[in-house]
């Protein structure tokens, strides 16, 4: 069988904001646990309007494939100076490698939650049910946003 027959919806989320990584959570007294990051929360917040904004079906509780690209704004060190500023240097990279960034488990840990009903997100019940999944981190080209393009699969 080929893998598409396995496919029955797709749901695009785009999302306009600074891709954030849930890292560890530190202990700040009577069990309370909070995220270390500062980042996470807007970054969660970006993407659950997203959510609401491109998918109002019902939330899903079947198996799901997820695929997020996440798109990072490039530092002004990959372009040029001068007449060339507006100009990228052949040297530039495509993919974000930064320790800075984050890893990609960690960017994709912090979005699972953010379209997960059990963390107060509207696209699937749990991510739990996530049981495929492809990521990548990669530079923003001309014309994109930093943030992440989210495809969430159903899967039957």
């Amino acid at each position: 069988e080929t893998r598409n027959s396995f496919l029955m919806n797709e749901i695009f989320i785009p999302v306009i904001g600074i891709p954030a990584p849930q890292g560890s959570k530190r202990h700040v007294g009577h069990g309370i646990m909070i995220e270390n990051s500062k980042r996470v929360k807007p970054w969660r917040q970006d993407v659950k309007e997203a959510a609401l904004t491109h998918y109002d079906g019902e939330v899903i509780d079947q198996a799901v494939e997820i695929e997020i690209i996440f798109l990072f704004a490039r530092p002004k060190s990959h372009y040029g100076t001068g007449k060339n500023a507006k100009k990228l240097k052949p040297s530039a990279p495509v993919f974000v490698t930064s320790k800075g960034i984050g890893d990609v488990d960690k960017l994709q840990r912090s979005t699972y939650d953010a379209l997960s009903e059990s963390s107060g997100g509207s696209v699937i019940k749990d991510d739990a049910l996530i049981v495929q999944n492809r990521n990548m981190k990669r530079y923003c080209v001309q014309g994109e946003n930093p943030g992440a393009k989210i495809t969430v699969r159903t899967l039957h």
